[in-house]
């Protein structure tokens, strides 16, 4: 249950600190004197949508705590809003996403807004209900969940679908420009290589010529280059035994005729390869205009480019068939959830089917004793023919206050009505979902008199097993509470601002009596006040 909220920096309030007790907690003020306020900075720390206008002090965060008992312990969930704006969560001191803060309170509390009872009107509303009271929340999850998993499968199987219509339309082409690719035995460099093997074929015979003339230049001739070479070194050592200075020339003359001997062997062995052939110049040409041609037509640059078309293109074509594969095993998928969907669906619609009475019955008999003693009320299950997130069925609630015939509730039933209805729901609902705590904004509009005493010991009754907390301005309502707030506004230094503070003894009876007679309290409306006190004392 709520123990604790803490504001600070909000709107009006600038600082409020106050703690509630269980049972039915009453909390009244005056019209704008900032109930709606506490509201909604309570609704702000329970997730609710932020808005940089909250913030009363623009120097300062804005800061809303709620802290709640859960199995002994004191949780504390906490917001807090920048003033540029920027917010941030917290669920027991540690910083969490607004989802997490959200599904967490959800477990603590509900908010019976004002508007709430236009929830009447949707709908999903009368399902949930439905749902709630026949215990169906898991079914209605699994069902959900596989539903989700249909519409996954679906889709995935569309696009699976859409993947293979297209590949089928291009297969041919991809067929043919892949086997124009593959069939050219492509391999990076080739192009380089037949390049400089083409140059040297047109050459050959230049070439050849060239290397004869090298050859001759060695040892053609009649002074043959290395026999020359080798016959000074010859001479230069002879004479230096006699001018060491020679030595060292001698021996720089032999190297170099060493090396010129090995360049005149691989000028040799080099020219010996180049071969004069027609046939395979003709060849490599007729590689080369294949290679250029391929590359035009697939508008690249390299032969790598064109291997790596080639490989994707395979790749495509072997998806294609994986897809096609695929297909099969995909479709068996869907057509086994979507018979899922439809089993659980139709298990779904017989257990409405079933709770509907006990629902309409239990909501009927709470209504009439909110003197409505003709109510009649029918909780309408209709099968539809396609299966949704919740199954099959439109649940309608069904109303007739005084003997004109059944009709949708939300459009027959008259303001106070409505908030009978509303009260009888959120009791049952309270009871079936184990809520810890529900706090009602004015549940009791639209009604007076000895209607506005029977929905005041309805709050009393579920204040018995759970914390209420009703906002109201019905003093009928007011003195069934186990505890009394008064919100109220105080001008200061600081600007109007908004306060809480609990009534007991005489302060509650002037509370009372105010909201029967107005501001000025009567010596009758005292007394009237102090009778509905004393009265549910006893």
């Amino acid at each position: 249950m709520l123990k604790r909220l803490l504001i600070e920096n909000y709107a009006l309030i600038d600082h409020l600190d106050i703690t509630f007790p269980g049972e039915l907690v009453i909390i009244t003020g005056e019209t704008g004197a900032g109930k709606s306020i506490l509201l909604g900075a309570l609704s702000l720390a329970l997730g609710g949508r932020s808005d940089i206008s909250v913030v009363k002090d623009p120097g300062r965060n804005c800061v809303v705590e709620a802290t709640f008992e859960e199995a002994g312990r004191e949780v504390p969930v906490r917001r807090v809003i920048t003033p540029q704006g920027r917010s941030r969560c917290f669920v027991d001191d540690e910083p969490v996403p607004m989802d997490r803060l959200r599904e967490t309170a959800s477990r603590w509390v509900d908010i019976h807004a004002q508007h709430q009872q236009l929830l009447l009107a949707e709908r999903d509303f009368p399902l949930n209900v439905l749902d709630q009271y026949a215990g169906l929340a898991r079914a209605v999850a699994d069902h959900g969940q596989t539903w989700q998993e249909l519409l996954a499968a679906e889709k995935e199987l569309a696009a699976l679908d859409a993947r293979i219509a297209a590949s089928l339309r291009e297969r041919d082409y991809l067929e043919f420009q892949f086997r124009q690719l593959d069939e050219a035995a492509l391999r990076d460099g080739e192009l380089e290589e037949l390049e400089s093997e083409q140059s040297l074929l047109a050459h050959a015979e230049t070439v050849k010529e060239q290397v004869d003339q090298v050859e001759q230049g060695f040892s053609g001739g009649e002074f043959p280059l290395e026999a020359t070479l080798k016959e000074m070194a010859a001479s230069l050592g002879k004479i230096a035994r006699y001018y060491p200075a020679f030595s060292e020339l001698g021996e720089r003359i032999e190297s170099a005729r060493i090396e010129l001997k090995d360049i005149r062997e691989e000028v040799a062995a080099l020219g010996e390869r180049v071969v004069f052939s027609p046939e395979r110049l003709e060849a490599v040409d007729a590689r080369l205009s294949l290679l250029y041609g391929l590359q035009r037509k697939f508008g690249v640059a390299t032969v790598a480019e064109l291997v790596a078309l080639r490989d994707d293109l395979s790749a495509r074509l072997s998806a294609a068939v994986d897809d096609e594969l695929g297909r099969e095993p995909l479709a068996r998928k869907v057509e086994a959830l979507r018979e899922a969907c439809l089993r659980s669906a139709t298990a779904l619609h017989e257990a409405r089917l079933k709770a509907a009475p006990g629902l309409a019955a239990q909501l009927q008999d709470d209504v009439r004793q909110l003197e409505l003693p003709r109510a009649r009320f029918v909780v309408e299950v209709e099968a539809g023919d396609r299966v949704g997130a919740d199954g099959l069925d439109t649940v309608r609630f069904l109303f007739d206050a005084n003997d004109r015939g059944l009709q949708p509730l939300a459009k027959c039933a008259s303001g106070g009505e409505l908030s009978r209805v509303m009260l009888c729901i959120k009791a049952l609902l309270a009871r079936y979902q184990g809520m810890p705590t529900l706090i009602f904004d004015e549940i009791d509009a639209g009604v007076s008199g000895s209607v506005a005493e029977k929905m005041g010991r309805m709050l009393a009754r579920m204040g018995e097993n759970m914390q209420v907390i009703a906002i109201t301005h019905l003093p009928q309502v007011a003195s069934k509470g186990s505890a009394h707030y008064l919100v109220y506004k105080e001008a200061g230094a600081a600007g109007v601002q908004t306060h809480i503070r609990p009534l007991e003894g005489g302060d509650r009876v002037r509370e009372i009596a105010r909201m029967l007679s107005g501001e000025n309290i009567t010596p009758e409306a005292l007394a009237n006040a102090g009778v509905l006190l004393q009265e549910d004392k006893s």
